[in-house]
Order: C-alpha cells, then structure tokens, then sequence
C-alpha cells in the first residue's frame, strides 16, 4: 500500500499536488492548489491591474486555466508557487502591452508646490507608514510595482522572483537594492518608525 496516495491533501506540499494534476488524482490535487492560492493571486492582480475587482478575478481563472493546460509540461520538483506567479506576471505584461498607456491610477497628482517637512516630535504611527509606502508604490512603474509585489507582499525568495521575471539573480538583487534605495529617499519622514 502507497501511503503517498493516501495522504490528505492538505498535508501535501504543492509540489506534490502537481504530481497528482498530472497523473490518476488531477482533479482533487488541483482543488487544493487553488483553495491555496487563488486568493493571493487575486489580490495580486488587484494591486497590478489598477484596482479592478473583475478583472483581478478574471485574471486568476486564467492563471490556474494557463496552469491546467500546462501540466504536462511541469517538470517534477518546479516550485509551484514562482510558476504560478510566472503565469500571472506574464498576463500583466500582456496586459500593459495591450492598453499600451499607463493607467490614470499610476499618474497621481503631483503636490502643488506644497511641501512638508516632518517635525522631529512628530510621531507617526504605522498606518501612516502603510498609505504612505501604498501612495509611493503607485507612482512607480508597472516593472518596479510588480518587483516589490513578488519580493515583500508576496514573499517570493530572491531567486523566485528572477525565475519568475526571467532575469539572472544578481540583476533581481540589484533591482530590488535600488528600489528599496529609492523608496528609502521617498519614506524619509517615517524612517524613525
């Protein structure tokens, strides 16, 4: 008796589940991943794509239909997660492609001369970190916010996020290293945090 094919399925590892997509068990092992995951892809997708709920949830269907269509291509241990995301980045690049312009949301007003110097007895709390780091990410382009998304909101390892955009690990260190500088530029005022 294999134990393997009776372990629960949500004790399997996602790499396990792929095996199971592929093989006798496809539609149960599938189920599983996308319990795991669909939320998060959908919520990657909002952020990505302008804040738009029905796309971010069309974009997901897709995401896991790329998935299912793929899965005799997926070679046996490939870290299911940056191959998700893989797909995912790959239809926000179409997408940008397609609309060919960047998004109004993208294109926040600048302040009208107004500036603001913060008072060193000032104290800010971490919400006002947070809509304030939310603010700077929406005035980056599509390529930064995508590389701060895979990196810090969804958590991908360094070397997932290069397998997932395609470029060396060292260029992904140096991108997120000058990201996190310029970001670090913009925060300034929250640094004591």
């Amino acid at each position: 008796m294999n134990l393997w094919n009776h372990k629960p399925y949500r004790a399997l590892s996602d790499e396990e589940l792929m095996q199971r997509v592929c093989s006798h068990d496809s539609e149960r092992a599938f189920n599983e991943l996308y319990r795991r995951h669909a939320r998060r892809l959908q919520g990657f997708f909002f952020r990505m794509l302008w804040g738009n709920e029905t796309q971010a949830a069309d974009f997901t269907q897709e995401t896991f239909l790329r998935l299912w269509e793929s899965r005799t291509r997926y070679q046996k241990g490939r870290a299911v997660r940056p191959w998700l995301f893989t797909i995912a980045y790959n239809l926000c690049r179409n997408e940008y492609r397609m609309r060919d312009t960047v998004p109004e949301q993208l294109e926040l007003t600048e302040s009208k001369g107004e500036t603001y110097e913060p008072l060193e007895e000032l104290r800010m709390d971490a919400a006002d970190f947070d809509r304030a780091l939310e603010t700077e990410l929406q005035k980056l382009p599509s390529a930064q916010r995508l590389l701060f998304a895979l990196r810090y909101e969804e958590e991908l390892t360094v070397p997932q996020v290069a397998e997932v955009l395609g470029i060396p690990e060292g260029t992904a260190k140096s991108r997120l290293h000058h990201l996190l500088q310029l970001l670090r530029t913009k925060l300034k005022a929250y640094e004591h945090i």
